[in-house]
């Protein structure tokens, strides 16, 4: 398949997505819950739209228009998906196939189901893309590997695939810069980069930067909106287990009611808890954003100030050149490929 054929069937396949009934989302839903049970119906459809705005062919075209991607033989790539939240593995996906390469996808046991569903359904609008995209259970044979994991299985993957020209990721997560000057529609958008996938994603808001003396109420009265995750058990319960162990420690702690946020320099926060930490001023801030650098996927903030922020409530809504680990992945296929 050429670039401009490969484009037209994504872009078809976005339109694809845009006309889903409700009926195929609720089967999309009760299909993927069964796998994981954090895969609720908001969060499966935040994902699509999301997967919408990339399948663009405009966004496509210009997207791709600075590589070379019309390899000599199509090689084999295979990719290792994560599951924290629903298809997050998209991005891999389309890469790989806009590169023209064979696509070989092994799925993670917490979303089996959604990729599957959206290959097959690329399939059906161009059945060039059957030799392209092969579900694997082991890859073997690879010429190449896009993997993303933990920290824990990072350490695998380097040492299985390092004969093989890779992209390994490790664990990131997200933090917020506030200033004390931040509106109440900056607050509250900030609870989508909090809340959305319930804090699940590694573009989600784990760490807040504030300022010293910074007034946390007008923060929780903006938060209040989003008290509902209280309502999914899966969430409850780890609010529930996340308090019992500060109050018996004794630790201290700042309670909404259904989020909790503790004073700390650790960067990864679990589930229902948002850690903060002070700077002094902009150079110490600074500062600390370097240090953590390796652990930081995004920077949520008043991005008219700092053009490297990710404005408020966008943190789950990246771009196609936002790029994980801002490891370019189109450039690493582009040079792969070039490769005898």
């Amino acid at each position: 398949m050429k670039m401009t054929e490969r484009i037209s069937a994504l872009a078809a396949l976005g339109k694809a997505i845009h006309d889903l009934t409700e009926e195929e989302k609720e089967m999309l839903h009760q299909k993927a819950a069964s796998c994981n049970n954090w895969f609720t119906k908001d969060s499966i459809e935040l994902a699509l739209q999301g997967i919408e705005l990339f399948l663009d062919k405009n966004k496509l075209e210009k997207w791709v228009a600075p590589y070379r991607l019309e390899p000599e033989e199509p090689k084999k790539v295979g990719v290792v998906m994560a599951g924290n939240i629903p298809l997050v593995g998209f991005h891999d996906f389309l890469s790989v196939l806009l590169s023209g390469h064979q696509l070989h996808m092994k799925f993670s046991a917490q979303d089996p189901y959604l990729p599957d569903y959206l290959s097959q359904k690329l399939i059906a609008i161009a059945p060039e893309f059957t030799s392209y995209i092969v579900k694997a259970d082991l890859l073997k044979g690879m010429d190449a590997i896009i993997a993303t994991g933990s920290d824990n299985s990072s350490r695998y993957f380097e040492y299985y695939f390092s004969g093989l020209p890779h992209i390994i990721r490790k664990n990131r997560t997200s933090c917020a810069v506030l200033t004390g000057l931040e509106t109440t529609e900056n607050l509250t958008a900030l609870g989508k980069d909090i809340f959305q996938y319930y804090g699940l994603g590694c573009r989600n808001v784990s760490k807040l930067y504030v300022p010293q003396n910074f007034d946390f109420n007008p923060l929780f009265e903006c938060l209040q909106s989003y008290q509902k995750v209280i309502s999914n058990h899966k969430y409850n319960n780890n609010y529930d287990y996340n308090k019992s162990i500060y109050l018996v420690n004794k630790e201290d702690h700042l309670d909404t009611g259904f989020l909790l946020l503790r004073e700390t320099q650790e960067m990864v926060s679990p589930i229902s808890v948002v850690y903060y930490e002070y700077y002094k001023d902009r150079d110490d801030l600074e500062k600390k954003l370097t240090d953590q650098k390796d652990k930081i996927q995004c920077v949520i903030g008043n991005h008219k100030e700092n053009s490297g922020f990710v404005a408020f409530g966008n943190s789950q809504m990246p771009g196609l050149q936002d790029y994980a680990d801002n490891i370019d992945t189109l450039k690493f296929l582009e040079d792969f490929s070039s490769k005898k």
